[in-house]
């Protein structure tokens, strides 16, 4: 059985396996699901399957409280799309949470409750203190479901290449940055 994190009213999230490489290279492939990630540049599935899956498989090894977490419709297991929830700095519990979701999900509050069940687990149960998520800021349903959640803009910042190679989950054919800026969004423990 897949290693359930939690489950919450219509969503479980779950380990991902190498059974789901298909449900990746088709979320990946989707031009609007990838159009403020990279410009809407599909993500060839050889890069899936030798890159973005195996460092998904080998991060979720070594953090069993944190990692990727594939999403699924409680109701009828459908892939949804996947949570990240992982330390950015482990002496300040400082966690950085991502979604990516399949448009079938989208407007449908599904980022908002998985984000919402991910924070909670980790002030309740994990020590975490403080929660930060970044998207480009045009990204505008990405930035209401950070709202949403309670999350407030802390900071608006440049992209650089050196970012984008750093990004486990980011492909494109070129290093070429956005024509704009990225937005930071926190919340803490305390609030």
């Amino acid at each position: 059985m897949d290693h359930v994190l939690l489950e919450t009213d219509r969503l479980t999230l779950r380990r991902f396996t190498t059974a789901d490489l298909d449900n990746l290279f088709e979320l990946d492939n989707d031009p609007e699901v990838m159009r403020y990630i990279n410009g809407g540049t599909p993500t060839p599935r050889a890069v899936i399957q030798n890159d973005i899956l195996p460092a998904f498989l080998q991060y979720d090894q070594g953090n069993p409280e944190f990692g990727y977490w594939a999403a699924e419709n409680k109701r009828t297991s459908a892939f949804l799309g996947w949570f990240s929830f992982r330390p950015v700095d482990t002496t300040t519990g400082q966690i950085t949470l991502g979604y990516r979701l399949r448009r079938v999900a989208w407007g449908k509050g599904y980022a908002a409750e998985g984000a919402r069940a991910l924070i909670h687990k980790g002030f309740t149960e994990l020590g975490v203190q403080r929660v930060v998520a970044t998207t480009y800021e045009k990204n505008l349903a990405s930035r209401r479901v950070m709202e949403k959640i309670g999350m407030t803009l802390v900071r608006r910042f440049r992209i650089v290449p050196e970012d984008l190679l750093q990004a486990d989950t980011y492909h494109a054919a070129s290093l070429e940055t956005w024509d704009g800026d990225d937005v930071e969004y926190a919340l803490e423990k305390a609030d």
